[in-house]
Parts: structure tokens; sequence; C-alpha cells
């Protein structure tokens, strides 16, 4: 890394959304040549940051300089301009186009030629793929799998002629031998003076590939260190320092474990994002799932009610097998899930919330086909009078709802159907503190009364403070269970993001 003028440099950004402070007088330097990681949990504004870098979000204050000139980028096309490209945790690609039409994109598109020269659009794109990975530049891109989509993703990148490269979280859905082969490039960049901002939460690729760290926490910049000069348990102790409040309800008192096993789950295995992943829930536990994005954990939990395929794998109930090859099977057996994307999967925005909380099982509340409007008002009032729900009455579209009243919803739908296991998946997410701590208190009611709760959260407190036991995944594998006193935010950390493998790999 050269001590010569920054190849950008952020000063005193300030970044809100409404009430909301995302980012707080964050200042930030990227030198030429340099990898510098940026960590953080969810929502600590990693990528806030990086959407203002990249032109999708415009600061409330501060200035952005690009070597050394103060610079405004007005969206990702200027952004392009300025030498930077974003490959995004999210696959943003077309989907029914070439794999050569997606990596030469920004080439096509700004071409004036009245055909296109294909022969040649495969040639350059074959060169850009290549370097990466055997992928025929004349595929459509939906043929490929999530890895490879992501490698085209990546060379997309490195065909735009970057000073300035923001990779966030680009081994979360690579292979061991793909993410080496990446590991490779980014260091070839690097020597040819390429400036890279690495996002990721795992400590063994930080301290392997990276120069310097930033540590965000709840929208502040908290500390930079040259990775040569830290560790990653220091590092660990900065990512955490929040304290848990009476969000949270009491927990199970006395040991869990002696109470009966209600859920069983033994080698559950899909081959590639959950392997060999092995739990018990008992009765009255609150059993949370911790991990970093692109670890296995929802993954897991869909192949248990049957939302997602498995190789492998057994499920039992109070000790009987449960065969559940798809969610209906998982519905008529008292498994069901509640989505982390609630507008996409949790809800029908423009259902009444009668109509919600009967859609698993409708037949609840019909007659000779028919839905019964009377019996299907009393079902939802019955049960969102439980949860505390504020609406104009169960008549009202669930879209007039906010988003704390949706998720209310959401959980009155799985209750509908008097489940024995209900897997809550970002419980919490996207709604305010006040329906944060109701939906915690109704959670531990839901298991004091004997249903089976996995709660699956990317907010270690929330997490820390539900749970009677935790399982920590990391790369798509159990990486242990904590309970009692040991579940912190360090071992979750530690856990997580593999620090163990680092020093394994150091003493080795």
């Amino acid at each position: 890394m050269q001590t010569t003028t920054p190849v950008l440099e952020i000063k005193n950004v300030r970044k809100t959304f409404g009430s909301t402070v995302a980012l707080s007088d964050v200042s930030f330097t990227l030198m030429p040549g340099e990898i510098h990681a940026l960590a953080g949990e969810n929502g600590a504004g990693k990528s806030t940051l990086m959407k203002i870098i990249d032109g999708i979000y415009q600061p409330d204050s501060g200035d952005i300089l690009i070597e050394g000139k103060k610079t405004k980028i007005a969206g990702p096309l200027e952004a392009q301009k300025l030498g930077i490209g974003f490959v995004h945790q999210e696959i943003a690609l077309c989907p029914d186009l070439s794999v050569a039409e997606n990596i030469l994109m920004a080439k096509t598109n700004s071409s004036n030629a009245f055909f296109m020269d294909f022969k040649s659009l495969y040639k350059e794109a074959e060169a850009a793929i290549k370097q990466l990975a055997d992928i025929d530049p004349k595929s459509r891109l939906d043929e490929l799998s999530i890895s490879n989509q992501q490698l085209v993703e990546i060379a997309k990148a490195l065909t735009q002629d970057c000073k300035i490269l923001i990779l966030d979280e680009p081994t979360a859905a690579l292979t061991e031998n793909e993410a080496q082969i990446l590991f490779r490039i980014m260091q070839e960049l690097k020597a040819k003076g390429i400036s890279i901002i690495y996002i990721s939460h795992r400590m063994v690729e930080v301290f392997e590939q990276c120069d310097r760290v930033t540590v965000f926490r709840d929208g502040k910049l908290i500390t930079t260190e040259v990775v040569k000069e830290t560790t990653p348990d220091q590092v660990v102790n900065h990512l955490v320092g929040r304290k848990l409040t009476d969000l949270y309800p009491d927990k199970f008192a006395g040991d869990i474990e002696n109470n009966p096993v209600l859920l069983s789950v033994r080698g559950m295995t899909d081959g590639s994002r959950f392997r060999d992943v092995s739990f018990d829930v008992h009765e009255g536990e609150i059993f949370g799932i911790a991990g970093l994005i692109g670890a296995g954990r929802s993954e897991v939990v869909k192949a248990i009610c049957g939302l997602q395929k498995r190789s492998g794998g057994e499920i039992a109930y109070k000790g009987d097998p449960v065969a559940i090859a798809s969610y209906q099977d998982g519905i008529a057996n008292g498994i069901v899930y509640l989505s982390e994307d609630r507008k996409e999967n949790g809800v029908f925005l423009e259902l009444s919330i009668a109509s919600n909380v009967s859609a698993l099982n409708p037949e609840q509340v019909s007659a000779n086909g028919l839905i019964n409007r009377v019996a299907e008002n009393e079902q939802a009032q019955t049960l969102t009078d439980e949860l505390n729900l504020k609406s104009a009455g169960m008549d009202a579209p669930v879209s007039s709802l906010s988003g704390g009243n949706q998720q209310k919803v959401a959980i009155a739908k799985m209750l509908s159907i008097n489940p024995k296991v209900i897997i809550m998946d970002e419980p919490t997410r996207g709604i305010d503190v006040g329906a944060k701590s109701e939906i915690h208190k109704m959670i531990r009611d839901l298991a004091n009364k004997g249903v089976c709760v996995i709660v699956i959260s990317s907010e270690l407190p929330e997490v820390i403070g539900l749970s009677d036991r935790v399982m920590v995944m990391c790369e798509s594998e159990c990486a242990g269970i904590l309970r009692g006193q040991d579940i912190t935010e360090e071992n979750i950390m530690h856990l997580a993001s593999g620090v163990d493998k680092h020093r394994a790999a150091v003493n080795q």
C-alpha cells in the first residue's frame, strides 16, 4: 500500500432515512493498490456508505473526493465513468440475456452500431469470464448456478476499467475453489494499482487478503486498523458493544436441556448450501440460529418445512419420524415458516387481514367449498387480539397497516393452523422498537405454551436476548451450539466468522 493521495476519500458524511441515522459523520480513506475490508453487523452502515460511493444514495452532508478532487456522484452511471465498479451481494443481472450480453452490458448500451457484432461480443466476454471459470459466454444467465452468476457479476465489473472495485460479500455464493480464484485475481488487481473495498464478516478472508480493516457499528465508523497490526479477536471486540435491554422477556428458568425433545433434526444436507446439520429443540425452548449471510441459516430451516429441497436428513417430532417433501406436507405436520421477506412472501398486501389469516388453511372457515366470512373474521379477530394488532377492522387491507402490524398479521396466519413448530426468519426486521418488544414477548409466550420455536436473526442482540440456546452456522455447517452464559456476541462472531479456522491455518 502506497502512502500517496487517497484514490477515494470520504469526509464527514451523514445520511438519514426519516428519523433513522444510517451514517453519522463518517470519514474513510482508500489508498491506491489497497484492499480495504469493511466489517460490521447488518444495519451497521456499510451498505449505505457503498451506495453513496456508487451514486445510488446522495449524502445529506459531507464530501466525496476522488484522487483529491471533490466529486458529486449523481448515480451508478456517473460512478462507472469515475472508475467505480460495484459487485452487489444480490445479483443484479438480466436472467434472460446471455452471459456475454450481461458482462458487456455497459459497452453494448453505449454503442451506436445498428447491428450487434455477436462474434466480437462473445470473444471479448470469453476473455473476461475465463479468468474466473469455464463458462460459455453464449449461455443464458438463468441456466447458470447462483455461484456462476456471481462470477459473471464479477467479470462484468472487471471489464469496466475500474480504479475502485467494491465487492460486497463476494464469496457468499462461491465454492472454496471459486473463492480462491477470486482472491488470486484480487491480488493481481492490487498489483496493478487498483483499489478494492472488500465487505465481509469472514475473518479468515479479511486477515488473509486485506491490508486494512474498518469496523462500522450503529452507523458510525468505530476504528480502522492495519491488518498486520491487529488480531481477529480485537476486530471482533470492535464489532460488538451493545447491552441488552428490557426488549426481551425472561428466558426459561433452569436447564432447558432437561426438558423433553420436541423437534429432532439429524444430518440435514443439500450438498452445498447446508451440510450435515443436526440439532434438537426442547419443550419450552426458543432455539436461535445465527450466522453470516450465505452461511445457510434460512436454507436449512426451509428444508425442514419443505420449502427447499434436501438430499439427506431426518426430522422427528416427539420421537416420531416426519416425512416432508413439500410445504404442504410441512403445514399438514404442523410446521410453518415465517419468511424474512414480509412483503414478498409473508402477507398478501392487497387482501384483507381476515383473508391473510385464513390463507394457510381456508378449509377451517369454509363450508361446502365457500368461505364463511363471519367465521373468517372471528378467527382473525381472536388471533390478532392476542397479538395486540392495531387496525381499522378485519376487512382492512394489510397494506394499510404499519410494518409491525403487518408482521403480526403474518404471525397470526402461522398461528391459525395451531402449529407444533414455528420457524421465524428475521421476525422483527424493519419494525419499530415497540412492536419488536411485543413480538419478542409473543415468541416467548408461544414457547411457554409448548410450541417449538426456532428464530433466525441477523441482529445479535435479538438472538442473545431471546434464545435459550443458539446454533451458529459458518460456511454451510453448524460451527457450534452455545448455551447459558456462553451466548455472547463475541462467541457468536468467533464461530460465525471462522476465527478458529484462521487460528488453525496460522498454526499449521
